[in-house]
């Protein structure tokens, strides 16, 4: 008798850490769903569409306003998920930045810039106001030495040209919008 109720107790006890254990993982899983159906991402998850914000019009703007914004919202229109993420300005252009692209586990984790690469429509929000932009990657040239020194100043994050050549790090400039992206409103 002592050894079934023995084994009672012990499953009483496994069911209650199991269920104990369960509770955060059920939580982070409802606040991912919650962020991507959300109008922008969260600290941690990705975001859905952003929506919210006047859309800016107008001539392209001189981006030295981001230089010490720390992060902006970007969303890919395809597919049409939003994150956080840095961004830097140099010359009046405006630079945003993918690390850990050469490991494994940096391509797994980050499929934005792939995304990018292959349609890089993209609308970003800043302070509020959005922008529609087209991501073009950049191996290469004079601005990268520029980009790579205020990536350094602002982050602390260390990227040298061999890194951007090489795929190490991947960079792209926020560009103006494609013609077909005219009064976007995702």
């Amino acid at each position: 008798m002592d050894d079934q109720r023995a084994v009672s107790t012990t499953r009483k006890v496994v069911s209650g850490l199991v269920f104990v254990a369960l509770i955060p993982l059920v939580a982070m899983a409802a606040v991912m769903v919650s962020a991507r159906m959300g109008d922008g991402p969260s600290v941690v998850f990705a975001g859905g569409p952003l929506v919210a914000g006047e859309l800016a019009t107008g001539p392209e703007p001189d981006w030295s306003f981001v230089r010490d914004v720390g992060t902006i919202e970007l969303q890919l229109l395809d597919p049409p998920k939003s994150r956080l993420i840095w961004i830097v300005e140099h010359e009046g252009k405006a630079y945003v930045v993918s690390g850990y692209m050469g490991s494994f586990i940096g391509r797994l984790w980050k499929r934005w810039p792939i995304q990018a690469e292959r349609d890089g429509r993209a609308i970003i929000r800043v302070d509020g106001t959005r922008y529609a932009r087209t991501l073009e990657r950049i191996r290469g040239g004079a601005e990268v030495e520029g980009v790579t020194a205020e990536l350094r100043r602002k982050y602390g994050f260390v990227a040298s040209r061999t890194d951007i050549a090489d795929g190490s790090v991947w960079l792209f400039e926020l560009g103006p919008p494609s013609a077909e992206m005219t009064g976007v409103s995702p």
